[in-house]
């Protein structure tokens, strides 16, 4: 699934090719006519001439997609919801974000946070109300982890989020690009699956 979702930059001037549209920075997103509403475009992973509707990511009423004029495929998000929970616990930053976790240099390199448990909602309260945001990464095996003090043996959970909005060092993405969380036992061992966090948005201000 991480290879689904290569990155768009939100001010990307659409390419067209044989009836077919990409953005520079991802051509892996197709962008069609939308055959049920021509005021629109669809946005899909597939070549598939016509596009199917099914499976599309979702539509939007501007090139490129704004959190406004995109609506998303909840059938997508579905599909993206379990292969994120089959796969993500996989992902190569989520793997060195929880080994990192547990070291007692204390710190984790990647690229999004780590929180512990009793720490959550006082984290993300606090980033909106101006602390600086941001993401892990998607689909190049990013996920969440830049910086934050190390598990010193008591565990915790590390994210799978989004890189389109990279955080200051030391802090954790905000939710709408956070994939899920995995758990992290007192060894930097990833515990689980991936549990997706329902706050994650295809497309933000930042791009999608």
């Amino acid at each position: 699934m991480l290879g689904l979702t290569a990155r768009f930059a939100s001010r990307g001037t659409a390419v067209w090719r044989r009836g077919i549209a990409t953005l520079p920075n991802n051509p892996h997103i197709k962008v069609f006519d939308n055959p049920i509403s021509p005021s629109s475009y669809l946005l899909t992973c597939l070549d598939t001439d016509p596009p199917s509707t099914k499976v599309a990511i979702g539509t939007t009423t501007t090139m490129p997609p704004t959190p406004r004029s995109f609506t998303e495929n909840k059938h997508f998000m579905t599909i993206l919801n379990e292969v994120v929970s089959e796969f993500g616990h996989q992902d190569e930053g989520v793997i060195s974000q929880a080994r990192a976790y547990a070291s007692t240099g204390g710190f984790n390199l990647g690229s999004g946070g780590t929180f512990f448990p009793d720490q959550q909602h006082n984290r993300w309260s606090s980033r909106r109300k101006g602390t600086s945001g941001g993401s892990g990464g998607l689909g190049a095996g990013g996920a969440s982890g830049q910086g934050g003090a190390g598990g010193a043996g008591k565990g915790g959970f590390v994210h799978l989020s989004d890189s389109r909005n990279p955080p200051d060092f030391g802090r954790i993405a905000w939710p709408e690009d956070i994939l899920g969380s995995v758990e992290v036992n007192g060894e930097g061992e990833v515990v689980g699956r991936v549990q997706p966090s329902g706050t994650y948005r295809v497309v933000t201000n930042e791009g999608m």
